[in-house]
């Protein structure tokens, strides 16, 4: 079983089943597809189509008599029903039976069939059978493959929490992120670093509610940045494959057919298989890639946030603990804590802002006006709560889990007229705000096709900088693109983006040749120290598994970008233009993208077209 197979999402594996079916294809070849649409739903928090799945696995691999397979199956089974809110003795007799079988075949997954059991009998309340249980597979932590070691220490905190022991807790944690931490660092490709991330989810999460218990704000910010490094780990650069970059190449034409002929209204079927096909080779070659040996992990430091913050400057952390916002308030050298919202309503009161927003930006919304900003006031307390009252009169920077990341910042009433940054976590702030621009100060300017404007800001820009590096039309190549990207010090790329959810790490800008993806800036040996995406949703990202990120504007900041402006909705092409130019005015008076931002929402029309273009576009950052 490849990890190819397993990453590359249900829609493939139902269709594979779908075309064995009506070719008579194999039953033994169905029941593994069927397990791996299985685990794939299950990682899509799709629990009922994986126990509908993983239940016809197990008895096509129970009428073949492969008891291997069957009890794998039978362990997703197990976990989508757990999943599904379940909980019963029989759950419990079933996983410890379906352990006790693993582990005779001497099955790297016994250890997780036991911490199932050990976590299902805690639930019921059973705490002698969960010690039982959770002690056998506590014992996997100390040998094995990596993510059995991470299972023991899961079971090991989980006993230590029984135990009411907060440090025993914490200890285990420790331990077991460490061992996530430098798996990662072998894994050369992001989506397997943050697929392996949401083996760890459940660490962290035991690690922050014993903070939040038992420690004080600043240990709980530790164990935030904690969780955020393991999910956002940026491992050394991988060896470059020529066979990968002709994929690429060969995806990029194939991709540019397709968008032609849709434009064209023509039919497409076979260049979106063959657009598909080559998606998957790209994915399979970059989840073979391997990264170097892992350096020691580098715990985060408070008092190295605090002095970088000074006595104006406040960072807010926010995170989630057992459903509800904690938001972390840091700055003037102390570290508060204040209670917020509930995650699952802030998340509702952001999609409804969105649609508000998407609104505004067409003539004639003006009456929507006060219903958006008064939504904005609403999500404003379910977001940062009582810590609004404490914000003082300087700069903030936002730090939110990334299923808040589309939320609309500069919509917020306190953060309207601040200099406003956002983040993804306190450490990449600290990094960003450290890292040197790169010298000569080379600017790049790229013009995407299919503009409603034609990138109407670009001469002038030109003309500002006296840069003859102005890729437009036919220039706009990605191998152009890319070869002037590198190591400049702003880059302003006006090109629609496309938000891929179903594989976030094909999101692209769209060059003349083709899309732009992540993979390609992957490949940088510097990306620009800053970059203005003047786009649709280019900073829009994505939750996998846990509270990773996957999209454009997160794989650029660890790469030696030090500041991102993108939009985080739909925004209107011509209200952007006088956005932008003003934004880049107080770029050359020596403004950050910060500041530049704020100044440049504050010169924009006073009407509901342009105050929604300025409140879409958030910096990210410290540059």
């Amino acid at each position: 079983m490849s990890l190819v197979s397993l990453f590359c999402g249900v829609w493939c594996r139902d269709s594979a089943i779908e075309a064995l079916d009506k070719i008579g294809g194999q039953s033994t070849r169905k029941a593994e597809l069927l397990l791996l649409a299985a685990r794939a739903a299950l990682l899509a928090g799709d629990s009922h189509t994986a126990i509908a799945r993983a239940a016809l696995a197990v008895r096509l691999f129970a009428g073949q008599r492969r008891t291997w397979w069957e009890t794998h199956a039978r362990l997703v089974l197990l976990q989508s029903r757990v999943a599904a809110g379940r909980r019963s003795g029989r759950l419990v007799a079933d996983a410890a039976a379906v352990a006790e079988r693993l582990a005779s075949f001497g099955a790297p997954a016994a250890p997780e069939a036991w911490l199932l059991a050990g976590r299902i009998a805690l639930g019921l309340g059973w705490t002698a059978d969960a010690e039982r249980h959770l002690a056998v597979a506590a014992r996997s932590r100390h040998s094995g493959p990596p993510l059995a070691r991470m299972t023991g220490w899961t079971a090991q905190a989980l006993r230590a929490r029984t135990a009411g022991s907060g440090r025993g807790v914490l200890q285990a944690c420790r331990r077991g992120l460490g061992v996530l931490h430098d798996h990662q660092m072998t894994l050369g490709a992001s989506e397997l670093r943050f697929r392996a991330a949401a083996r760890g989810a459940e660490l962290a999460e035991l690690a922050q509610q014993a903070s939040l218990a038992s420690g004080g704000p600043r240990r709980l910010l530790i164990w935030s940045e904690r969780r955020r490094a393991v999910l956002t780990a940026l491992p050394p650069r991988p060896p470059a494959d020529p066979v990968l970059q002709s994929s690429l190449t060969a995806f990029r034409e194939i991709a540019a057919r397709a968008e032609e002929g849709r434009r064209e209204g023509r039919p497409i079927p076979a260049l979106e298989r063959e657009q598909r096909l080559l998606e998957r080779d790209i994915r399979s070659r970059t989840l073979h890639l391997r990264g170097d040996t892992p350096d020691a992990f580098a715990w985060f430091d408070p008092e190295r946030l605090l002095q970088r913050l000074g006595d104006d400057t406040r960072l807010l952390e926010l995170t989630v603990i057992d459903g509800r916002l904690q938001v972390l308030l840091c700055g003037q050298g102390r570290v508060r804590r204040f209670e917020a919202g509930r995650l699952t309503d802030a998340e509702a009161e952001a999609e409804h802002v969105q649609a508000g927003l998407r609104r505004l930006v067409h003539p004639g919304a003006q009456a929507r006006l006060p219903l958006v900003e008064e939504a904005g006031q609403c999500l404003e307390e379910l977001l940062l709560g009582p810590a609004v009252a404490h914000l003082g009169s300087g700069p903030v920077v936002i730090v939110p889990p990334s299923r808040l990341h589309r939320v609309p910042w500069a919509l917020l009433p306190s953060l309207r007229e601040r200099v406003l940054s956002v983040s993804p976590s306190a450490s990449s702030w600290l990094s960003a705000r450290e890292t040197e621009p790169p010298p000569g100060g080379r600017h790049v300017l790229v013009r995407g096709p299919g503009l409603a404007n034609g990138g109407a800001e670009m001469p002038e820009l030109a003309d500002r900088y006296g840069t003859s590096k102005l890729l437009k039309d036919g220039d706009a190549l990605v191998p152009r693109v890319l070869e002037e990207l590198d190591g400049a010090a702003l880059a302003h790329i006006a090109a629609h983006g496309t938000f891929r959810a179903d594989s976030p790490l094909f999101s692209s800008l769209r060059m003349a040749d083709g899309p732009l993806i992540v993979h390609d800036f992957e490949r940088l040996d510097r990306s620009p120290y800053r970059i203005i995406l003047s786009s649709c949703e280019t900073a829009r990202l994505t939750s996998v598994g846990a509270d990773e990120l996957l999209a454009l504007v997160t794989a650029l900041l660890p790469l030696g970008t030090a500041g991102v402006v993108a939009s985080s909705a739909p925004v209107n092409d011509a209200a952007v233009v006088p956005l932008m130019l003003a934004l880049h005015k107080g770029l050359a008076a020596g403004l950050s993208l910060a500041e530049a931002v704020r100044d440049a929402r504050a010169a924009l029309p006073d009407d509901a077209l342009h105050r929604a273009t300025g409140w879409a576009f958030t910096a990210f950052g410290a540059a």
